[in-house]
C-alpha cells in the first residue's frame, strides 16, 4: 500500500484527488491543508515527514489569487518559492517523491505552437514568476520529484470560471469574455486521475521531470463559457470582448497551449476531450 501526503487538501485538486482515490485500491491518502501542515514552516514541514513516513507527497497548495499577486507578492512567493522549497528539501531527505502542480503561466504566451517541457519561461505576472521560482527551487533540491504544469483549472469545487460562468448565466441576459487569450481547460477531476495513475505506477525517477497536463483540445475563454451556457441549457448570450476592453492587475498569455506528448508517453495517459469533460463536470454538479 502507497501512502500519500496531500498538501492543499480543501482545494480544487484536492478535493478531486479525494474523490478519485476511491478508484485506486493500491494507495492511501492523508488530506492536509495550511492548519495542520503548513508548507512555509520548514522546521514543522521537516519535522513532520521525519514522524510520518510517506511514498509519496502531492503538493496542490499554492496561492492562486492571481491579481491579488501583483500587490501580495511576498505572500506568493512565501506560498509559491518557499512552501515547495521546503517540501523538497524535506522528501528529499525522507526518501518521499514530491510531486509539485505548476502552471501555464509560466510562459509568456508569445508562441503560436503547443509548449513543450523545455520551452524558454518568461511569465509576464509575479504569480507566474513566483510559481516558475517554485519549480526551480525544486530542480535545485530535488533528483527525485515530478512537477506538472496545467492550465485553467476548474471544476465542481470552490471559485473557479465554470461555476462563476454557472452563477452569472443564471443571472444575466448577456456576457462580456474575452476571446483573444487562447489555451486549454482542464477538469481537475481529470488532473487528479492522471497524479494518481502516475503515482500508482510506482515508478522510481532517475531525475526530476517536468510534465504538462490538460485536457484535449484548444479554445478561447469566450469559446468555454459559450459552451458552458450551452451545455448547462442557460439562456445567456455571450459576447467576444478582447482583453483591453477587461484590464485586469496581471497580465494573462494570450497563448498558453501545453503540448502534452511527454506525460502520455510515458505514462500511457488517455486524456479527455474538453467538451466531454465540462460534460461530467456539469453532471456532477447537478448531481450534489
Amino acid at each position: 500500500m502507497l501512502k500519500i501526503l496531500i498538501t492543499g487538501g480543501d482545494g480544487q485538486l484536492g478535493n478531486a484527488l479525494k474523490a478519485a482515490s476511491k478508484n485506486f485500491s493500491n494507495i492511501q491518502l492523508l488530506f492536509t491543508d495550511i492548519a495542520d501542515f503548513d508548507i512555509t514552516q520548514s522546521e514543522a514541514v521537516n519535522a513532520y515527514l521525519e514522524q510520518n513516513h510517506f511514498n509519496y507527497l502531492i503538493n496542490c497548495a499554492a496561492y492562486t489569487a492571481v491579481d491579488k499577486a501583483e500587490e501580495n507578492t511576498k505572500s506568493a512567493y512565501l506560498i509559491n518559492e518557499k512552501g515547495p522549497e521546503n517540501l523538497a528539501i524535506a522528501c528529499q531527505k525522507q526518501k518521499c517523491r514530491l510531486f509539485h502542480i505548476s502552471t501555464d503561466y509560466v510562459f509568456d504566451g508569445k508562441s503560436h505552437i503547443p509548449y513543450t517541457e523545455d520551452k524558454l519561461t518568461n511569465p509576464p505576472s509575479v504569480y507566474g514568476q513566483s510559481k516558475l521560482a517554485g519549480e526551480r527551487a525544486i530542480l535545485n533540491n530535488s533528483n527525485s520529484a515530478t512537477i506538472i504544469r496545467t492550465s485553467w483549472l476548474y471544476s465542481e469545487y470552490g471559485n473557479n470560471f465554470l461555476k462563476t460562468m454557472l452563477k452569472l448565466g443564471a443571472e444575466r441576459p448577456e456576457l462580456r469574455v474575452i476571446f483573444d487569450q487562447i489555451g486549454t481547460p482542464t477538469y481537475a477531476g481529470d488532473l487528479a486521475n492522471a497524479l494518481l495513475t502516475m503515482v500508482s505506477l510506482n515508478i522510481e525517477p532517475k531525475a526530476t521531470e517536468i510534465y504538462h497536463y490538460s485536457n484535449e483540445g484548444v479554445i478561447s475563454w469566450y469559446d468555454f463559457a459559450k459552451e458552458i451556457m450551452e451545455q448547462a441549457k442557460l439562456n445567456c448570450s455571450i459576447i467576444p470582448i478582447e482583453s483591453f476592453e477587461y484590464p485586469l492587475p496581471a497580465p494573462r498569455p494570450y497563448y498558453s497551449v501545453l503540448n502534452k506528448r511527454k506525460i502520455k508517453a510515458h505514462f500511457n495517459l488517455s486524456i479527455p476531450y474538453w467538451k466531454d469533460s465540462l460534460k461530467m463536470a456539469l453532471k456532477h454538479i447537478s448531481n450534489a
